[in-house]
């Protein structure tokens, strides 16, 4: 292994706190990996890593030297590149909620790569908080306003929002045609997996955002969940308007006070900022900005 492909292991080994998932990544076994780390160690003279059973951390000097490598392997890939006639490679992975990438880039992705035949993609399925390093992701793209001062974040567009019930629901408690009507109805609570804390509705009134916190009987930390409570209905919600487009289309769902929407949600992408970016994530941040602009 030659002594940049040993940086990349090194950086991996310290991004996934794992000889083995690093090895994994990068198509080694873990007895090449631990020999490689061990040559590099005698090589540079320093304790790079601490190891136990269950965990691996990075000395105080391999934190050092870990963000060297990472500028370095970025210089390197990014020269790489231009050499290439600008042509970026490797694995890319993403991080997106499940639904967003179906709906959006799956339509689109052929496209991508057949314009870059040397990335592959893979694609994690979540709207969690992801640690992006420790997990190996290369970016993450998510709805709404991200406070993570550890990532650089990239906006890639916005959504409309819409707020719905079901018509069960509707019949039950009638269908609110102001914003004073709302008295007595009863939403989906929506908790925010940042703050732990439920999320008020908004609505837009004369141009300014006014926020409202109805009552709830059931709540859920997954848009999946509070869709499917939705439907059931068990109070109103409100969602970008891609999740409820078949529903509103077929009448399983009816859109409620539609003059005034909700104001449009930020579609980000999140990426670590340590890192310099890659070719291949650039190329791909460009891509899905258009690919949502094109909505």
């Amino acid at each position: 292994m030659d002594h940049f492909d040993a940086l990349r292991l090194f950086a991996r080994v310290v991004e996934r706190r794992s000889f083995t998932d690093a090895a994994v990544d990068l198509g080694l076994s873990r007895s090449t990996a631990t020999e490689t780390i061990r040559r590099l160690e005698a090589r540079l003279g320093a304790k790079l890593l601490e190891r136990t059973t269950r965990h691996v951390a990075p000395t105080l000097d391999g934190g050092q030297f870990y963000e060297r490598c990472v500028a370095i392997l970025a210089d390197v890939e990014d020269a790489e590149a231009t050499l290439r006639a600008g042509e970026p490679r490797g694995l890319l992975r993403v991080d997106a909620p499940g639904l967003l990438t179906r709906t959006f880039l799956l339509p689109a992705l052929e496209a991508f790569l057949e314009r870059h035949p040397k990335i592959d993609i893979q694609f994690g399925q979540s709207d969690r908080l992801v640690d992006l390093v420790r997990e190996g992701v290369d970016c993450a793209i998510r709805v709404g306003e991200p406070a993570d001062s550890n990532l650089t974040m990239r906006r890639l567009g916005a959504l409309a929002e819409v707020t719905v019930a079901s018509p069960a629901y509707l019949a039950r408690h009638g269908t609110p045609r102001s914003i004073e009507e709302l008295d007595g109805h009863l939403m989906v609570g929506f908790v925010s997996s940042r703050t732990a804390e439920m999320l008020p509705l908004e609505f837009t009134v004369d141009g300014r955002t006014r926020e409202i916190m109805l009552p709830s009987r059931v709540t859920s930390n997954s848009a999946d969940t509070n869709a499917d409570l939705a439907r059931l209905g068990f109070g109103l919600i409100q969602a970008p308007v891609y999740r409820f487009e078949r529903e509103l289309r077929e009448g399983a769902l009816v859109e409620v006070l539609p003059a005034y929407p909700p104001s449009p949600t930020t579609l980000s992408a999140l990426f670590p900022k340590a890192r310099q970016m890659a070719p291949r994530l650039r190329v791909f941040l460009d891509w899905a900005a258009s690919t949502f602009r094109a909505l």
